[in-house]
């Protein structure tokens, strides 16, 4: 199977499906499968203490799965999360961006699941893994 929507255009969909969302995310690397998604961390994004909030890793997770699902099948704004299940390891790094290494397990008609590690720009180790299950909506 071969990319329908490069970075590019993964980026143009986002900012017209999702303006509101839209700037808080880059778009690193699109592949087989793939992709490689920045959360641009901003205070929005900080819980007390001065680190990424939990939502804000669950919405990088989300949008990552996201965007390597519409890469392969193109732009189908209404498939959606019907389950996610997370895991938070370690605290990420004050100040800095969060970068996920999305990669989809299962891509079929109706469901796509995939994998997601997290981590905090800079460091080795993964401050959160989460598995995700998209439904896709039916081709009328």
């Amino acid at each position: 199977m071969s990319l329908i929507m490069d970075k590019n255009a993964l980026g143009d969909f986002l900012k017209q499906a999702f303006p509101q969302v839209a700037d808080q995310f880059a778009i690193e690397a699109v592949g087989d499968r793939t992709a490689r998604i920045r959360l641009l961390v901003g205070e929005q994004h900080l819980r007390p203490g001065g680190t990424v909030s939990g939502p804000s890793m669950f919405a990088l997770a989300d949008v990552s799965i996201y965007l390597a699902i519409l890469a392969m099948i193109g732009p189908k704004a209404l498939a959606v999360t019907t389950n996610c299940s997370i895991d938070f390891m370690r605290k990420p790094a004050a100040g800095c961006d969060l970068i996920c290494e999305a990669k989809l397990l299962k891509l079929g008609r109706v469901l796509a699941v995939g994998d997601a590690l997290i981590f905090s720009d800079g460091q080795d180790d993964p401050v959160a893994r989460a598995s995700l299950t998209y439904s896709i909506p039916p081709e009328r």
